[in-house]
């Protein structure tokens, strides 16, 4: 009698995880080689309400081959964590690092706050692109982690087909003087193990939108630990300013491997130096050798900057553009990720 009791055991845990994920909006989307589950913006019943990341395209899962991609990095939430904590055996994160996939962040330039930060007063607005305008409550720095309040999250809308999902967003802020239609779409390219993530914000404002975004690429493949099953290879040789005292990573000409498996509070992150002017520097592979599988990350502009995170349970190199849209004008731009198997397991 014991395995019935177990079945239905694992049966209703898998019930419980299906109908709490069912609770978060999506959209599926597939080309027969890839598919992919994509969160869809929701004020109230959305996967991640913070005020840090684009509310759009953000991906819950990949499968590549019967292997995932992307997963959940994190074990618990709370609303009094900053950005995330070490508790243990659990990974606890708060409202607004709370995230999964691919998600991107949008930010000022030179201050790298939000636009219409510095300009607004106690009680004032400023818009953070991809969530909406927002209240500012004081004086101090802005931050990033911190939840603020939303005032006005814009229209959405949502388009899907077999293989796409088209997001539209329109915020107009006459308080700050910011106000933009932002567009993204992600697709799963036909025939190819291929998916691609295009931009289009148009400055809809009275003032220029100087800014930067970057893709946070969290790695979690299989559940896989950071270690060194991984490689991280870049299109230059990186090198770095910062100190490595300590820190798990080796540099080895265009490539970046991990001396050891992530455990415990390890956390890094280290900026990256040695790019050029121009897109072809946008280009990143990450492979992992016990499972055979690669991944291949490509942007069409030039780089800002570039970054190697990691904790126990994710990893990823956050490559950062940067743009200057007048008003009336728009800002293109493309990513691609293109799913592989490595020689040696083909």
């Amino acid at each position: 009698m014991r395995r019935p009791i177990a079945i239905l055991v694992v049966l209703a845990a898998t019930c419980l995880s299906l109908a709490a994920a069912a609770q978060n909006p999506t959209a599926s989307i597939s080309n027969g080689q890839i598919k992919a589950t994509v969160y869809l913006p929701d004020a109230e019943k959305g996967y991640y309400k913070g005020t840090r990341f684009d509310w759009s395209g953000q991906v819950a899962s990949l499968v590549y081959k019967g292997h995932n991609l992307i997963g959940k990095w994190y074990t618990k939430t709370d609303p009094n964590v900053l950005d995330l904590e070490f508790r243990g055996d659990d990974i606890v994160t708060g409202p607004t690092t709370t995230m999964v996939g691919v998600p991107e962040e949008f930010a000022s330039l030179p201050a790298r706050s939000a636009f219409g930060w510095e300009d607004a007063k106690v009680g004032g607005t400023f818009v953070k692109i991809g969530v909406g305008v927002l209240r500012k409550p004081d004086e101090k720095k802005y931050d990033h982690f911190r939840l603020y309040e939303i005032v006005n999250r814009g229209k959405w809308t949502v388009k899907r087909t077999a293989s796409s999902v088209t997001f539209t967003q329109t915020v107009n802020d006459p308080g700050s003087g910011f106000g933009y239609v932002y567009t993204k779409k992600v697709s799963l390219v036909p025939g190819k193990a291929q998916m691609t993530i295009e931009h289009t914000l148009r400055n809809t404002g009275t003032k220029t939108i100087n800014g930067m975004t970057y893709d946070h690429n969290f790695q979690r493949w299989d559940d896989q630990t950071p270690g060194p099953d991984y490689s991280m290879m870049f299109a230059y040789e990186p090198r770095t300013t910062d100190s490595l005292d300590g820190v798990p990573l080796a540099f080895l000409g265009k490539t970046i491997n991990f001396t050891r498996p992530l455990a415990g509070k390890d956390s890094l992150r280290v900026s990256t130096i040695g790019f050029g002017p121009d897109a072809r520097d946008y280009d990143f592979r990450f492979e992992n050798k016990k499972l055979g599988i690669g991944w291949h990350a490509v942007g069409d502009k030039p780089l800002l900057q570039a970054v190697v995170w990691s904790i126990r349970s994710a990893f990823a190199i956050e490559p950062f553009i940067s743009y200057s849209i007048e008003p009336g004008k728009d800002f293109s731009w493309k990513l691609s990720y293109d799913a592989y198997t490595l020689p040696a397991a083909r």
